[in-house]
């Protein structure tokens, strides 16, 4: 039996409790050694060491230390050095800025430690959360969270607010007795309270069921200790690194048979391979790619997102799917009263969340003034018991009570009808609070020497009680027409999405008896939503003209569920609404062909939201899941990028994402979409840059090979262009800005490799140019002074290097364009390693390390205007491009 179907009797012998005295303090005691703490399991906090041993957990990285091992045994110590000395730098880069992330959301969790009211020995107490064990009996009261899993036994208008765990905003009333029907969801065990749910109103006594792992938010928690989803770049990353491998052994193999066949020894063919890994592996790369997340990470970090991986961004940048939770990811989980039924007549309400501004229109016209709107508003004001406070700290509003009625509080203060101000002219008289049998309110105020009865609640409960009803001011006998008038009204306010909660008036004498609601006058309804976040259309809009698809996820009903993804912009005609009852009937196949049509997800659950994310992934497409419940912590695990609300969310969702949005804006998500793509242009044409320069090494080695000539350049000297010159342009390249088209030109599905034909068409022209040029130089001089044209032959590679720089910032733009001085770092970047190179060449020690020799000022000139030619090749490449493109 699960514990919502047992009756008070059964959960007291299970439990070995007594439900009126609750557990003596030595039962306590060892239950708290058979149960352990009540605490939700975390993972430990990493080391310093662990997180920067991390940075070195990539293909490219191991083949950058073999290449270190295989030249230390060559005994050429210092090459060996350079490259240990990029992959050091490059790993503290990276572990300082996880271990700031790491602290920073830290710092984000509460400080302050929940206790609970508890029965034991028969008195009140109040004790810690951890202290909580099964068997023992919380005293539920308003405001109060619940601290463990537990079945209430004594409900008095308890109700609870279970958004976090189950996604629906509605408060949900408790009830005492227990409920036959088996395999509930969580959303209908109305007997149940569970941890870390709050109280919204009334009061009630729960045996605790479950503390720690074995509640519900516990065993979701448990997920956060499973491995994460990898990373779109890791495993771009991947790829890319195994094609160098393959790559190098391939052509390792090749040369090694070939030069000992034409009589090179062994040893100096080994040592010329290694000079040709150097030169085809892009040692800078690893170097390059942390500083353009790093560079990501605190641009982010400037609009308020906190990214707690650096790969999170550009993750995001490569999102096809971005699949949004309802309730406080696109609404704001502030109940609004939005349409307004009274009078025969439907007035639109204007107005956001709990902010008490807007009017009643009809017809767009203010309505604050008529008769009927009037009388609404004023038992709006008098039939609740909630208390809304705007909160300066946060700029936000805190509730008190139940949020529907919070609704109505804000609806009359819209209207003019403040409850502090109409509660000296009304004072109240007597009761009927809700139930959930009766499912309405009653509030009898005396006034004016007479009584006035305000009412609220279901709209069958108000119409069965009504004999009358107002419009225009007057009261009129209610008719079977005017019943069936009605009713048609509501099922048109159901029908949009909207909660319906109807109301009535009545006018007594003061000896009336106040438990009367009998001969009501039926006022109207109220159609309330959750209130949709201001931004959420206009997010939902640009993510869309990136290319981005917007599903909805949620646990709320169909016709609620279209009604906000219509406001939002995320459901169009034709798109399919997907339940969780006809998504459990699919089988994996057949939910992958429906998915491209579907738009909104509705009562789902935690299972159908992971199910929903393995059939996206399964179509080969990148996923982004937003939430901040603790419903949503395994989705945004499974998810390639997890985004979690820092305001509103809850340290589950916070601990299981890789984003924390602390603003709680959904234009952030775009902004990140925006910002990913850009980092991920940026990572192409660093890409592009150093794998173009490398190939012109790779050729310049193996056609001296072939030729059967000295290699202009020794493997210390390749060393000095990869690991010096290579990584200050590529970091450079890093902080580009957006060239204005990151959205159009990366729409639909983005490359996987990184690699596209016009980049491998550039890698190639680039990389022959640079082998022609080195050859040719080095042959003009090389029978005179072979030293010099060793000299000659890396200072033009090196110039190569910084004008192919140029070539990269655009991808099919002219370099001579109007921003051609907007990248200030690419400019410095040349004037540094102009430097470098300059001192490589002209100093005594760098002359032996690097076995070059000083230029004369024409030499150096020579070398200048021949590498210019590498940009007079791109301009054309670029050129015949736009012509075939028409740009």
């Amino acid at each position: 039996m699960n514990w919502y179907q047992y009756t008070k009797q059964q959960l007291a012998q299970e439990l070995k409790t007594d439900l009126e005295k609750g557990l003596t303090p030595q039962e306590v005691s060892a239950r708290l050694k058979q149960y352990g703490a009540n605490i939700l399991p975390e993972k430990p906090p990493e080391s310093w060491l662990v997180i920067f041993l991390r940075q070195f957990q990539s293909p490219l990285i191991y083949i950058l230390v073999a290449c270190a091992a295989i030249i230390f045994y060559l005994r050429e110590n210092t090459d060996a050095y350079i490259i240990l000395a990029v992959l050091l730098i490059n790993a503290v880069i990276g572990a300082v800025q996880e271990g700031r992330a790491g602290r920073m959301l830290q710092s984000l969790k509460k400080l302050s430690t929940a206790e609970a009211s508890v029965l034991r020995g028969g008195e009140e107490v109040i004790v810690l959360e951890a202290e909580i064990v099964p068997g023992d009996i919380l005293v539920l009261k308003e405001g109060q969270r619940a601290v463990a899993d537990a079945r209430v036994f004594f409900s008095h208008n308890l109700s609870t607010d279970e958004s976090a765990l189950t996604g629906e905003s509605a408060a949900v009333h408790k009830k005492e007795g227990p409920l036959a029907d088996e395999n509930l969801p969580i959303s209908s065990q109305h007997n149940m309270v569970f941890k870390g749910t709050a109280i919204l109103g009334g009061d009630g006594l729960a045996v605790v069921v479950g503390t720690g792992i074995n509640t519900e938010v516990g065993k979701i928690s448990q997920t956060l200790l499973m491995p994460e989803s990898e990373m779109p770049l890791q495993k771009n990353i991947k790829k890319l690194s195994k094609f160098i491998i393959y790559l190098v052994v391939a052509m390792s193999v090749f040369l090694f048979i070939l030069g000992t066949q034409a009589g090179q020894s062994p040893r100096d063919m080994f040592a010329l391979i290694v000079s040709l890994g150097v030169s085809v592996i892009p040692e800078g790369l690893p170097l390059v790619l942390t500083l353009i997340l790093a560079h990501g990470v605190w641009r982010m970090s400037k609009k308020n997102a906190l990214v707690k991986k650096m790969q999170a961004v550009e993750a995001l940048g490569q999102a096809n799917i971005i699949a949004v939770d309802k309730t406080g990811t696109l609404t704001k989980n502030e109940m609004v009263i939005k349409n307004l039924y009274t009078g025969k007549k439907i007035y639109s309400v204007t107005g956001n969340g709990y902010e008490p501004k807007g009017e009643a229109q009809f017809g767009g016209k203010n309505e604050n003034q008529s008769a009927d709107v009037k009388q609404s508003a004023l038992v709006a004001c008098l039939a609740n018991k909630a208390g809304v406070q705007f909160v300066q700290d946060t700029g936000g509003y805190k509730v008190s009570g139940d949020p529907t009625e919070a609704a109505m509080l804000v609806f009359g203060e819209k209207l003019g009808f403040a409850k502090e101000t109409e509660e000296k002219k009304y004072v109240e008289a007597a009761e009927i609070p809700f139930e959930y049998k009766n499912k309405f309110r009653a509030v009898f105020y005396e006034h004016e020497g007479k009584v006035f009865c305000a009412i609220a609640g279901a709209p069958e409960v108000i119409l069965h009680h009504a004999s009358h009803y107002v419009e225009n001011g007057l009261t009129h006998a209610k008719t079977s027409a005017d019943q069936k008038l009605f009713e048609e009204a509501v099922e048109e306010f159901a029908k949009k999405g909207l909660r319906v909660v109807a109301y009535g008036f009545k006018h007594l004498s003061k000896t009336h008896p106040l438990d009367n609601i009998n001969e009501l006058v039926f006022g109207g309804f109220w159609g309330i939503e959750d209130a949709l976040r201001p931004e959420a259309a206009k997010s939902v809009s640009m993510a869309k003209e990136a290319g981005v698809k917007v599903v909805m996820i949620t646990g709320d009903l169909k016709n609620t569920a279209k009604t906000i993804a219509v406001e939002a912009g995320i459901f169009s005609e034709g798109d399919i609404i997907l339940t969780g009852t006809e998504l459990a009937e699919l089988s994996p196949g057949q939910l992958k062909e429906k998915l491209s049509k579907v738009s909104v997800f509705s009562r789902v659950t935690p299972e159908d939201k992971m199910k929903i994310i393995q059939g996206y992934k399964a179509l080969g497409l990148t996923v982004a899941m937003t939430g901040d419940g603790v419903n949503d912590a395994p989705s945004l695990m499974a998810a390639d990028l997890g985004v979690a609300m820092g305001k509103i969310g809850t340290e589950v969702a916070k601990e299981a994402a890789d984003i924390v949005l602390l603003d709680d804006n959904l234009g952030s998500i775009v902004t990140a979409i925006k910002e990913g793509r850009v980092m991920y242009a940026n990572i192409k044409k660093a890409l592009q840059f150093l794998f173009s320069t490398s190939f012109g090494e790779l050729l310049t080695v193996v056609f001296s090979l072939f030729l059967r000539i000295p290699v202009p350049v020794t493997a210390v000297q390749i060393l000095w262009l990869n690991l010096i010159t290579d990584p200050l342009s590529g970091a450079a390249l890093a902080l580009e800005k957006d060239e204005g088209d990151s959205f159009k030109n990366n729409r639909g599905r983005l490359s996987k490799f990184f690699i596209d034909r016009q980049m491998l068409i550039h890698i190639g022209l680039i990389g022959l140019t640079m082998a022609l040029g080195a050859l040719y130089i080095y042959h003009v001089y090389y029978l005179a002074d072979a030293i010099k044209a060793q000299t000659m032959a890396l200072t033009l590679l090196a110039m190569f290097q910084w004008y192919n720089s140029l070539n990269c910032r655009f991808r099919f733009k002219s370099v001579f364009n109007k921003r051609i001085f907007g990248n200030v770092y690419v400019w410095l970047a040349i004037g540094i390693n102009l430097v470098f190179q300059f001192v490589a060449v002209s100093t005594p020690w760098f002359n032996h390390l690097l076995e070059t020799k000083p230029l004369a000022f024409g030499e150096w000139v020579a070398v200048f205007v021949l590498a210019f030619s590498i940009i007079l090749v791109d301009e054309i490449r670029k050129l015949i491009y736009r012509k075939a493109a028409k740009i």
